[in-house]
């Protein structure tokens, strides 16, 4: 797996609250939504309002909330904070040294997709992988079923 279940609760977590049109959500909330351990989830969203990707509110109506337009948090900013994915490019066998002229097994084929997949969270926005970054479905034709 390319991400830990930390980086993934986090990515779910801010998209949860994408979702939520700016208004602050309530840890509870956020973890029951995604079946997620409230107090594991509730230290990955503190991470992220340090890292000033989230803003946190308290009293009765606090919670927590995106601290930008989810158009302007890249993926890389949800994930980096626990992986750091999107800027290392670590050999996929482990070794200390691999590079084009000391290569491992997979260094050849790890290379391109170890790019590609830095880049898709360098260039990924929250609002891309939102319910508002998704495209509308088209209405089936009555003539389509069956």
């Amino acid at each position: 797996m390319i991400l830990s279940r930390t980086a993934v609760y986090a990515v779910k977590a801010v998209l949860h609250l994408a979702e939520a049109d700016e208004r602050p959500v309530r840890v509870d909330d956020i973890a029951r939504a995604l079946n997620v351990p409230r107090n594991y989830l509730s230290k990955i969203l503190h991470a992220l309002a340090r890292d000033g990707v989230l803003d946190s509110t308290r009293g009765p109506r606090g919670g927590f909330a995106l601290a930008r337009d989810a158009g302007e948090i890249l993926l890389s900013d949800v994930i980096d904070p626990f992986d750091e994915v999107s800027s290392r490019s670590g050999c996929l066998l482990g070794r200390a040294e691999c590079t084009d002229s000391n290569p491992c097994a997979a260094h050849a084929r790890w290379k391109d997709v170890s790019s590609a997949v830095r880049s898709f969270f360098r260039e990924t926005t929250v609002w891309d992988l939102s319910m508002h970054g998704s495209p509308v479905p088209e209405a089936a034709s009555p003539h389509d079923r069956p």
